[in-house]
């Protein structure tokens, strides 16, 4: 997928960001960066009863955003073959301004867009059920593998990765000149996720894998390789 980030600009007319447009990144290894340290995607799809949003759990290959539930799912039977938007936002801290009105946050979010593919050939499946499953924690290699039942049970769909903007922002509030000399307090607080000591099932056997026992104390949105 192309990736000059020299001259970045939007995918696609629908998104392009207008509202905020300071604020938009259009390169895409910096989405992507995004994208790896996300970890939740808002979707939105059209169903016969209205408009829906569910969060979901993602991952993602070089081109493609993958999504997967229960073959009953309302979400992806709906948005199978059709269009859908997936929003991926991480909060990175609170930010007060002098005056309420100019109170913010400091965030980072992608939105993708595009046609909605069920995922059918097999070998294909399993690569994206290993992305979603391996995207905040890798554990595919040190579980029981899937087996057929559970794989038909499971409907996937790709997103492809060809339509998508970014937002930023960082620092502190930005007030109102008129405000310079008011007697009040602004600035901003970050926010950190970490991740906490694992607590393991009463039938659980053998030791923790190092991919968990390694995680306490450590930022969950941290960059990702």
């Amino acid at each position: 997928m192309p990736d000059d980030i020299s001259q970045p600009s939007p995918l696609s007319d629908r998104t392009t960001v207008r509202r905020g447009a300071k604020r938009a990144e259009y390169g895409v290894s910096q989405m992507r960066e995004i994208l790896k340290a996300g970890t939740v995607a808002h979707v939105a799809v059209n169903t016969d009863e209205g408009p829906l949003v569910l969060p979901m759990v993602y991952g993602i290959s070089e081109d493609t955003l993958y999504l997967h539930g229960a073959l009953a799912n309302s979400l992806l039977k709906a948005g199978a073959d059709h269009q859908i938007c997936a929003t991926i936002t991480i909060l990175d801290g609170l930010v007060f301004a002098k005056s309420p009105f100019s109170h913010s946050m400091n965030y980072r979010s992608v939105v993708v867009r595009g046609q909605a593919r069920v995922v059918s050939e097999a070998q294909e499946t399993l690569r994206a059920l290993q992305l979603m499953t391996d995207h905040v924690v890798p554990t595919w290699d040190v579980t029981r593998p899937l087996n057929d039942s559970e794989i038909r049970a499971t409907r996937v769909i790709a997103l492809p990765l060809t339509e998508m903007s970014a937002k930023i922002r960082r620092g502190g509030a930005i007030n109102d000149p008129e405000d310079a000399d008011a007697p009040y307090w602004a600035g901003h607080i970050p926010l950190t996720t970490v991740f906490g000591e694992p607590v393991p099932n009463e039938d659980a056997i053998g030791p923790i894998p190092p991919s968990i026992s390694t995680l306490p104390g450590h930022d969950i949105h941290a960059p990702r390789r």
